[in-house]
């Protein structure tokens, strides 16, 4: 007898349909997988046969051939087990196949009968949104946040064939409560006092979508502003919230108990990291790396000085297009999304010093420092700040700066004015928007003519003055006036030179 079940797998951090074929007939004993099952796959034979038995159900001495297709990609992880027990079943004449009609189910099985989570719950539900699925007890509002269909869980291979049978009603499972999206940031901009340029930077970033660089000596407060970006930005709308939980799941990250993330995700990978950790894939297996992790959020690195040349490299496609493309010879082109806002820190040298005099590196050593930091890399960013040493007085007497929630709201109102004008963040605005949204008095377009002139500005770099300009001029309240010259000299003094002479301790 031959069943066919829906099921699904993952590839990268977008889920393929599969379905599951299987056929029991005479022949010498045996169970053979078809369809490019991976190692981890191909033991689900010896999973299932146990799970079934466990049941107290016979295990029939016949020949049974199981069918993953489309036979086109690979099929990777545990989370076809459920489908291929099911597909038995099915073919074994224990459940009957009108009872599956309209199913789809997604899990890993315990030799027990216990239906365990897999990673990549989300985006396999994803692409038959409109069916009931059927997934593990703990992933029951993770499916939900993302189908249609009615979500069905389960926790053990007993309660599920008693389901299918009628022979008992469906479990109920109890959806756990909503997350909280409306909490206070954990980090909170008034912990820092003083570095105002620093604060109107992160501002600026946080209101226009723009990346930013900090550069200053160790301990002048790097990377205590950077980790309080996340909490100057809105919540992610629908669609970014959706792809931002896909990509979680497939990851196998936990998500917030609502099952969709509502907020923007931080993350920050060591120095050491590899290319495919950031940029994602793997020799088996595709899954997102750190950029894709942190799409529709923030993505912090942190000594971006010691990072690989060819990791900070590999970023370059995704800072521009908003995905990253990844391929393997034996397997298909997988495109991931990877739209965040890239934020960097680094010294201006090995020893930090920054000062000139205090500097205890020779040229060579400068040069070969900041060398890992390509120009074509640094020019990315709109952004670049000094970040100097804060005076003592200020760090140990000052007031408290201002707080998260009140500089949080002059962004959402420059963001709202920018999307309301042009669509889009000032940051993702191409040259014919800036022409038609970013118009340049004649003094801002000397000024600009003037530092192209003198080479102190490349073409990539006058576009991002520009969306810097317009983002600044958002911030003051002149969001339907040309940009003048003050604002694009406040852009242009956000682009600092990368150098030990570009920072030192407060005057």
């Amino acid at each position: 007898m031959i069943a066919s079940i829906a099921s699904a797998t993952i590839l990268g951090a977008r889920g393929h349909p599969v379905l599951v074929e299987v056929h029991v007939g005479q022949g010498l004993p045996g169970f053979t997988m078809l369809g490019l099952p991976d190692e981890s796959c191909r033991e689900a034979r010896d999973r299932v046969r146990a799970a079934i038995t466990s049941c107290g159900i016979e295990w029939p001495n016949k020949k049974i051939v199981v069918n993953l297709a489309p036979p086109q990609f690979r099929k990777v992880g545990s989370g076809l087990d459920v489908a291929v027990a099911i597909g038995c079943l099915v073919a074994f004449d224990i459940i009957p196949p009108d009872a599956v009609d309209g199913l789809a189910f997604a899990g890993e099985l315990g030799l027990d009968g216990k239906i365990r989570k897999v990673p990549g719950i989300a985006p396999m539900v994803g692409v038959r949104p409109e069916a009931t699925w059927v997934v593990p007890a703990d992933t029951v509002n993770e499916a939900a946040a993302v189908g249609t269909g009615t979500v069905r869980g389960v926790d053990h291979l007993n309660g599920l064939i008693a389901a299918l049978t009628r022979a008992d009603d469906w479990p109920v499972v109890e959806s756990a409560a909503p997350a909280q999206v409306d909490e206070a940031p954990t980090h909170d901009l008034a912990d820092v006092k003083g570095q105002q340029e620093a604060r109107l930077a992160l501002e600026v970033a946080a209101a226009g979508g723009h990346h930013l660089l900090f550069v200053g000596a160790p301990g002048a407060g790097k990377t205590m502003l950077a980790r309080r970006l996340p909490g100057l930005l809105p919540d992610l709308d629908a669609e970014t919230a959706l792809q931002a939980t896909m990509v979680h799941s497939a990851a196998g990250i936990a998500l917030p108990p609502s099952g969709l993330l509502q907020r923007p995700p931080f993350r920050s990978p060591h120095h050491t990291s590899s290319v495919g950790a950031l940029v994602g894939g793997g020799s088996h297996q595709f899954r997102p790396g750190e950029i894709s992790l942190a799409h529709g959020g923030v993505l912090f690195l942190d000594e971006m000085g010691q990072f690989q040349p060819k990791a900070l490299d590999g970023l370059r496609e995704a800072v521009e297009t908003g995905q990253i493309m990844v391929g393997r010879v034996e397997q298909i082109r997988v495109a991931m999304p990877a739209r965040f806002q890239l934020i960097g820190a680094t010294n201006p040298c090995p020893c930090g010093a920054g000062a000139p005099v205090e500097c205890q590196c020779d040229e060579r050593v400068r040069t070969r420092y900041l060398s890992r930091l390509s120009g074509p890399f640094l020019d990315r960013f709109d952004l670049r700040i000094a970040v100097r040493r804060p005076d003592v007085g200020r760090m140990l007497d000052g007031e408290p700066g201002e707080s998260t929630a009140s500089v949080a709201e002059r962004v959402a109102l420059a963001r709202r004015v920018a999307i309301e004008r042009a669509g889009r963040l000032n940051a993702d605005l191409d040259d014919v928007m800036l022409h038609e949204y970013a118009p340049l008095t004649d003094e801002a377009e000397r000024l600009l003519r003037t530092e192209l002139e003198r080479g102190r500005l490349s073409g990539r770099g006058y576009h991002r003055v520009r969306r810097v300009a317009r983002t600044l001029a958002d911030l003051a309240g002149a969001g339907d006036e040309a940009v003048d010259e003050e604002r694009v000299a406040a852009a242009l003094l956000m682009r600092t030179a990368i150098g030990p002479n570009a920072v030192g301790a407060a005057a």
